[in-house]
């Protein structure tokens, strides 16, 4: 069912300075920050060969990661992105098999404009998981 890896994403309390040790330190390629208020999170993407790294920064007080960053002040990994051909199939297997979507169970437009759900982390070995359904490339 699970496709590739799209990413992994790491919250963290300064984006800017994030950005810049990813760009600086480490001499990727990054993006320029894009809000997302339906998502309540402004993103960086950190171009890989094989993946990429968002970085999430709370956008407003009802981010939804804003409670992860009070909790791990330093930031850390808040959840992994895998791809699948058909969201809906996915989901609808995925449910049959026991396993909770979060929301209202149906996706929404995610950060590359493909259709996004999280699986509840206590279904998936404690981890946050984003399923993106795949399209035409990066």
């Amino acid at each position: 069912m699970i496709g590739r890896l799209n990413h992994v994403a790491i919250v963290v309390p300064d984006l800017e300075e994030a950005a810049a040790l990813y760009r600086e330190t480490l001499g990727a390629t990054v993006s320029d920050p894009q809000p997302l208020p339906e998502h309540g999170v402004t993103t960086v993407f950190v171009e890989l060969e094989n993946a990429r790294i968002e970085l999430l920064h709370p956008l407003g007080e009802a981010s939804p990661v804003e409670n992860f960053l009070v909790r791990n002040p330093s930031g850390g990994v808040h959840h992994v992105c895998y791809e699948v051909q058909d969201i809906i199939a996915a989901r609808d297997q995925l449910e049959r098999r026991g396993a909770r979507v979060l929301g209202n169970g149906e996706p929404k437009k995610g950060a590359h404009g493909k259709p996004v759900l999280f699986l509840h982390p206590k279904d998936f070995c404690g981890t946050l998981i984003e399923l993106e359904e795949s399209g035409h490339g990066w």
